[in-house]
């Protein structure tokens, strides 16, 4: 019945022998007489989605997650992850080739200088490392005698005999009325931003898109072009992008206020500012080492710091934030879709967690207007939703039966980009259960209803969403919530709801609240809404405040819910937000969806 277009979740990291392509490796390093390598998880613009060109850790090690580190060095190999990955890694590499390490407990600067001799020569590409990333490790290095070489060219390129090739996706202009914002307008603001610098040059993909009111299509996922920016304080902006992404007609509209220029052409610019000394400022967390280094070899200055672009654009217009409320409508209704076709379906023991997300991106292919998948839908049943980041193949392929279903997942329109995270029961949900979804859920209404005067960060939010799970002595590994884009990244900075972030929230601002909870081996919750930092109104109050607007549109799963945890506050909270589901969706929905969404969201006393 159902087909799924894009087979995203799909995708096998194919046979691989990681132990002759490891030894490879070894063996062009000591032919140029090299001690070690490092391996980033990157592309040139440190991009959650990479090319297919640029997925060289997986290539070499087996991992395919969307953030890791790896170290070779003549004897010893580790491999690094985050939280949400500790039990992917160890499912998807050799362990007796590649040491899985948890980044929280180690860093790879530190481990590295803790096995490295005196003497070493660490080789890594400056194209995939940002200058704060090398730093740490020369001054780490330098302690033990070791130094790091900046390699002309990497060896993985080399010894990949199949690599891909580059993507050539050709861009296209954003419309103007989803935009909300002319690109005169926001360079002249960007100018205005750039204070007493000469220029920033612009490494984030995301942030130039954004800037110049285009998208591209390079990678999956997400509608970008990979390319890089220079706006100078005066003059025309120069945009460094593959001539063959842009046609004719986009090629005129864009060269009314920019110029075009082939990629090769950066390092060469960059050295005639650095000549005439001057000050360029760089994105600290997507700028290349190597474009920072070209210009301080050349004599210019560098400011390496936030991107000038990333606030701006993080804080939504009118335009974009009414296109992200459409979007979660249109969304809203194909994941209730999903959601009332689901209760029907699962029961009867034919589902599997592949055929459950091919049916839930055909729902969403139904309105006519998704245009890709925001991220690889999670569809996880059982132990494999205590894995945060699941990602299904043909070979992890469950049946869905009794037991507990996750499916997080996200959609790109033109107007809006998704992201949501349901957990439900197939049959009867047990009392611990019901216990762990519930304070999850105690949280995620702890920072829906949240209010907040001016100036607080996410940090000082995210144990809102924890305390109940703490009271139980319970946590989860990942932060309470990412920043979202206008038909851009599904996870954007530099807002977000977690223990590290400093960036007081703004109005405007989209982020996930996706609190959970994941016992190891039985079952994972996490639930997940988009909501809009706004402005609220408090009789009496004597500072600005701030709340969050719920965007996200789907049901709750009543079976899961421990009623008698619920305070009178969040069980309003509940129906309200339901009675709000019922009401936007019902009109829009089939009868099976509607006569589904009345019992769904039916309130709970």
């Amino acid at each position: 019945m159902f087909e799924a277009k894009f087979q995203n979740f799909v995708d096998e990291a194919g046979s691989l022998d990681c132990a002759e392509r490891l030894s490879s490796l070894r063996g062009w390093l000591k032919t140029h007489k090299l001690d070690g390598f490092l391996i980033p998880r990157a592309d040139a613009h440190q991009n959650e989605y990479v090319p297919k060109c640029a997925e060289r850790l997986a290539w070499l090690t087996g991992f395919t997650g969307s953030a890791g580190f790896a170290i070779i060095l003549p004897k010893q190999a580790a491999i690094f992850v985050d939280g949400r990955y500790v039990i992917q890694v160890r499912q998807e590499i050799d362990a007796r080739l590649f040491a899985p390490l948890d980044i929280a407990e180690v860093s790879p600067a530190h481990w590295l200088a803790r096995h490295v001799r005196s003497g070493a020569r660490i080789a890594y590409d400056p194209w995939l490392h940002t200058s704060a990333q090398i730093e740490r490790f020369k001054k780490l290095l330098a302690e033990k005698g070791a130094t790091l070489i900046a390699l002309d060219q990497n060896p993985i390129d080399a010894l990949w005999r199949d690599r891909p090739a580059e993507p050539k996706g050709r861009i296209f202009i954003y419309p103007s009325q989803l935009a909300g914002q002319s690109v005169e307008k926001k360079l002249a603001q960007l100018r205005v931003d750039l204070g007493d610098h000469d220029g920033a040059l612009l490494s984030d993909p995301h942030a130039i898109a954004w800037l110049f009111n285009f998208r591209g299509a390079d990678v999956a996922h997400t509608p970008i072009a990979l390319c890089f920016a220079l706006v100078p304080k005066k003059g025309l902006p120069r945009l460094y992008i593959d001539p063959e992404k842009v046609d004719p007609k986009i090629k005129l509209k864009l060269q009314k206020f920019l110029s075009l220029h082939p990629p090769k052409e950066l390092l060469q610019e960059l050295r005639r500012w650095g000549k005439k000394r001057a000050q360029i400022m760089f994105d600290a967390a997507t700028a290349p080492d190597l474009l920072v280094e070209t210009l301080r070899s050349a004599g210019g200055l560098a400011h390496v710091a936030l991107d000038p672009i990333a606030l701006p654009k993080a804080v939504k217009n009118s335009a974009e934030i009414n296109g992200a409320r459409q979007a979660h409508i249109r969304d809203g209704l194909a994941l209730s879709q999903f959601l009332a076709w689901f209760a029907q379906t699962a029961p009867k023991g034919k589902l599997t967690e592949i055929s459950a997300a091919q049916a839930l991106e055909t729902f969403r292919r139904e309105n006519g207007e998704l245009r890709d998948i925001s991220f690889p839908t999670i569809s996880a049943f059982a132990q494999h939703a205590a894995i945060p980041h699941y990602r299904v193949t043909t070979e992890t392929n469950l049946p869905i039966k009794k037991g507990v279903y996750l499916v997080d997942s996200g959609a790109q329109y033109l107007d809006g980009t998704t992201d949501v995270t349901r957990t439900v029961i197939v049959g009867a949900a047990s009392k611990q259960f019901k216990d762990h979804y519930t304070r999850v859920l105690k949280g995620h209404i702890a920072i829906a209803r949240a209010v907040f005067p001016k100036g607080v960060s996410g940090a000082q939010i995210d144990a809102f969403a924890r305390q109940f799970l703490w009271q139980a002595g319970l946590d989860f590994d990942h932060g309470t919530g990412h920043g979202v884009g206008a038909y851009l990244s599904v996870h954007e900075g530099p807002q977000r709801i977690s223990k590290v972030s400093a960036t007081p929230l703004q109005p405007g601002m989209i982020l996930s609240n996706e609190p959970g909870y994941y016992r190891a081996g039985e079952y994972g919750i996490r639930l997940e809404n988009l909501v809009i930092v706004e402005k609220r109104e408090i009789k009496g109050g004597e500072r600005e405040t701030y709340g969050f607007e719920t965007i996200t549109l789907a049901p709750f799963d009543h079976n899961c819910i421990a009623r008698e945890l619920l305070t009178p506050d969040e069980l309003h909270w509940l129906n309200a937000y339901h009675a709000r589901v019922y009401a936007t969706l019902s009109p829009l929905a089939d009868a099976k969806t509607r006569a589904w969404l009345k019992q769904a969201t039916r309130k709970l006393t």
